[in-house]
């Protein structure tokens, strides 16, 4: 018999007004949001479209002004500030579009630092566990180093970790591709697969339509109201991420070919000059004749 999934999210009829010059402004008009456990979503949306305000409410950093809001069995918007703090530290690992890693500590320290903050009792071996959390995305012997000795992709992997190390129950990423080229984006949610192939509940907040075709499921607002809400069967990023290394391979070697290729056209130019272009150099002898030099080097 299979297992019933567990519902990490649930939204019912959440609105959040605000009030802006005694006008008020609905961000969202009453979104029904429902996210289970395993799923990996991407929320998408134009600016205004309430994606950035529907991020905070599930991330506990703001109330809704109506509405019941569950997150992973607790009914989070009863709850009072300190309560939400814990919450957020405990069950959901968030990860910024900036890192927003501390510049003068090394990885290792950046990681631990969620686990410094949890008023859960629990007594962990920080150190210990930030390496597990670095090695899980591959930056193991990059523990030691500090965030401006790392790629901005290798950042990024160690806010993962960061995200990672509580074991929460929800990854809540905001525009983590923002700041990054398209190959190392394509890398991250390469990452990001591999977190959900292991049962990690993933949902990223972004703009950035390319790469929505790594997540299996695609929420979209628009003017504060769910408008679309589709399953799809993702791509690899891993495959994709092969197919842009070779690329770049055969881009080198075009290169390489045809400096090569211009090199020897030069010398065969050289040497063709050298061959049909004779200088003659004579010398008049005696007679009134003349005469090649070359010849008389003879």
């Amino acid at each position: 018999m299979q297992k019933e999934k567990k519902t990490v999210i649930e939204t019912s009829g959440i609105t959040k007004i605000y009030s802006m010059g005694g006008t008020e402004v609905h961000a969202l008009a009453g979104v029904d949001f429902q996210v289970d456990d395993g799923e990996f979503v991407a929320i998408i949306g134009a600016s205004g479209s309430g994606k950035s305000t529907l991020m905070n409410i599930v991330g506990c950093l703001d109330y809704p002004s109506k509405g019941t809001y569950i997150l992973d069995g607790v009914e989070v918007n009863k709850l009072e500030r300190n309560a939400l703090a814990d919450i957020r530290n405990q069950k959901i690992g968030f990860i910024f579009q900036g890192f927003n890693l501390l510049a003068r500590t090394s990885a290792l320290e950046n990681v631990e630092l969620p686990l410094l903050y949890d008023r859960s009792g629990n007594k962990y071996n920080l150190k210990k566990r930030a390496r597990e959390a670095l090695e899980i995305v591959g930056l193991g012997d990059r523990a030691d180093h500090h965030p401006n000795e790392l790629s901005g992709g290798q950042q990024q992997r160690v806010a993962i970790a960061r995200a990672l190390v509580t074991d929460p129950s929800l990854l809540l990423a905001d525009e983590p591709t923002g700041n990054l080229d398209s190959k190392t984006s394509v890398e991250v949610f390469g990452l990001f697969q591999e977190l959900n192939a292991k049962g990690i509940t993933i949902v990223v907040v972004t703009h950035e339509r390319d790469v929505i075709h790594y997540v299996k499921r695609v929420v979209e607002l628009k003017d504060g109201l769910l408008i679309r809400d589709e399953l799809q069967t993702p791509r690899s990023a891993a495959e994709d991420l092969e197919r842009i290394i070779a690329a770049e391979i055969d881009a080198e070697n075009a290169a390489e070919n045809t400096v090569v290729g211009a090199d020897e056209s030069a010398e065969n130019l050289a040497e063709d000059v050298d061959e049909d272009v004779t200088v003659e150099i004579v010398k008049e002898t005696p007679g009134g004749s003349t005469q090649d030099i070359n010849e008389l080097a003879v």
